[in-house]
């Protein structure tokens, strides 16, 4: 039964969960569980209780999933259910750490802007070459965290998870403009805050043992 279900579409799963059929509910949860957790954790990586907050994401899904009416949509549900669930968080903790100021107006074509895109583990990459890729995603992860929430937010959903502008829009419940505002100066403060870093790396060759 459980490998019926693993060749089941997410819309076909969604109408078995629908009829409440447990299997289907697993199969859904075991396919997405890391997407949910990495989601939260470019949301926000400083928090410790991600694995909790992702399955509080399952227990929506759980309760919610009857009220999806187009179940071939259900992965931009999920997103703004993570979405919806870093919000509520937000307004129940204090907040810790510093961040950069957002409020200078930013100029320039949104389009044209430098994107911060998703780092791919590459299986042919040397030792020296994995060793730099994983220092420049903790100098990201460390860059991203100076954000404000609402700008990661932005530019999470729009180079990690790929929205469109109007999906972004939707889910946080923000005009496109604003969107579009703030994943270009998002983009901008992260270019601005991985400069020094980027001047100073070595090339894979440079890299002494």
């Amino acid at each position: 039964m459980a490998t019926a279900y693993s060749q089941k579409s997410d819309r076909d799963l969604v109408l078995a969960c629908q009829r409440r059929e447990p299997a289907a509910f697993e199969e859904l949860v075991k396919r997405h569980q890391r997407t949910v957790y990495a989601l939260l954790y470019q949301l926000a990586p400083d928090w410790t209780d991600t694995a909790d907050l992702a399955q509080e994401v399952f227990i929506r899904v759980y309760r919610s999933i009857n009220n999806l009416r187009n179940p071939s949509s259900f992965r931009s549900w999920l997103t703004q259910i993570v979405t919806n669930l870093f919000y509520d968080e937000l307004r129940k903790r204090p907040r810790r750490l510093p961040t950069v100021s957002m409020d200078e107006a930013q100029s320039g074509d949104e389009e044209g802007d430098s994107h911060v895109t998703q780092d791919v583990t590459d299986t042919h990459m040397q030792p020296d070459e994995k060793l730099l890729s994983n220092e420049m995603n903790d100098v990201i992860r460390k860059a991203m965290m100076r954000l404000p929430e609402q700008f990661r937010t932005s530019i999470v959903l729009r180079e990690v998870e790929g929205l469109s502008y109007e999906e972004i829009a939707v889910i946080t419940k923000t005009e496109m403009g604003t969107v579009k505002s703030r994943i270009a100066r998002a983009r901008t403060k992260l270019q601005e805050l991985l400069k020094p870093y980027l001047e100073n790396k070595p090339a894979p060759s440079e890299v002494t043992s």
